[in-house]
């Protein structure tokens, strides 16, 4: 055995030891600390009786002194305990205010160190949870102002006789319309992912006539959902009679937002490309979607996929609602596959995989 092997026995031997002494060590449990102070009282008593006995003192004055050095020593214990319990009271009462800022200090190793590492936990993941929220409304009202002034201002202009409601004014009207209803929908998609009142009903599905026409549907509303009508979306399915199993109603969301984000950040005369092809499971998928954009910077990889995440959008498009891309995390998430940002030489490629079934299920 070399001397490294051995060290590492030793240590792991020294740390099940530890491990195992943990119930009487003072430093340690709580539980020891109390033992350990019924015994230094009891010993305080039985050494000053023996004193009593051997010497001339009176046993009351001997048990008045042992009465007080019990009292010393067990409130010396007890401030020991109680400080971290009004620490975190003290904190817990900051946090009933709102302030989520509060932390105990974390520097014992018995079970009200944990407790105080687990309080801290909780106060970190409120903060968290308080700021996401304060976002949450600041982003949908800044998001639902957008199209609504514009939409008044459209119909003011026409009240006023300033334009008239010809074709194109109702045009304009229309798309800031369909972007508030866009937004409303995905909020309401998101309400369902937090009650979590979406069921799953997957199917087996061919893959090709499916995505055709999801790509036929995203070409006729480009126009309607932003003003990128130049962008050319291609479809590749290898190989052609491909089937694959999922929610396509989820799936649906998954592609579709997936390709209104590339379309936004693609250049002007841009081209999309959807790729799919069969996973490692039966009925695996594995589905691409490609643009020729700037990309995504690797350092803003994980947070575009979280709610309002948003990068900048290329020469023509625009932000979007930032929701977009959480909801298509979301339905990935419901058939327990993966969706994130894959290596591209150019733009920016997201990778989806779902996994598949194995039951026999007749293609539907």
């Amino acid at each position: 055995m070399s001397a490294t092997g051995a060290g590492r026995r030793r240590r792991s031997l020294w740390n099940r030891f530890w491990e195992g002494v943990r119930p009487v060590d003072p430093f340690r449990s709580v539980k020891a600390a109390l033992g350990a102070l019924v015994i230094v009282t009891v010993a305080i008593t039985t050494l000053l009786t023996i004193v009593a006995v051997h010497s001339a003192i009176e046993l009351r004055v001997i048990a008045l002194l042992a009465v007080i050095a019990s009292l010393v020593v067990t409130q010396f214990v007890a401030h020991g305990l109680a400080a971290p319990l009004d620490e975190m009271t003290d904190a817990a009462r900051w946090m009933a205010r709102g302030d989520y800022s509060r932390r105990v200090r974390v520097d014992r190793r018995d079970e009200l160190g944990e407790l105080a590492g687990t309080f801290n936990s909780m106060a970190a993941d409120l903060e968290a949870a308080d700021r996401h929220r304060k976002e949450l409304v600041a982003n949908v009202s800044h998001e639902l102002r957008t199209p609504i002034a514009a939409l008044r201002a459209v119909l003011e202009n026409v009240v006023d006789g300033v334009s008239e409601a010809d074709p194109a004014t109702m045009d304009t009207a229309l798309r800031q319309t369909e972007r508030l209803g866009r937004l409303v929908e995905h909020l309401l998609d998101l309400s369902r992912l937090d009650n979590g009142v979406v069921p799953l009903r997957s199917r087996r599905f061919e893959v090709w006539p499916y995505l055709a026409g999801v790509l036929k549907e995203a070409n006729m509303t480009k126009g309607q959902g932003h003003s990128r009508t130049d962008v050319h979306l291609h479809l590749e399915v290898t190989p052609s009679d491909m089937v694959a199993y999922a929610d396509t109603e989820r799936l649906h969301q998954v592609v579709a937002n997936l390709i209104d984000n590339a379309v936004k950040h693609s250049p002007p005369h841009g081209r999309v490309t959807v790729r799919a092809r069969p996973g490692r499971a039966p009925l695996s998928l594995e589905l691409e979607v490609l643009d020729e954009g700037p990309g995504i910077p690797e350092a803003d990889r994980a947070r575009v996929f979280e709610r309002f995440g948003r990068s900048a959008p290329a020469e023509g498009g625009d932000g979007g609602t930032g929701l977009g891309l959480a909801i298509a995390r979301w339905a990935v998430d419901l058939h327990g596959g993966r969706i994130g940002v894959a290596e591209s030489p150019r733009g920016c490629r997201i990778l989806v995989t779902l996994p598949g079934d194995t039951s026999g299920l007749e293609l539907t």
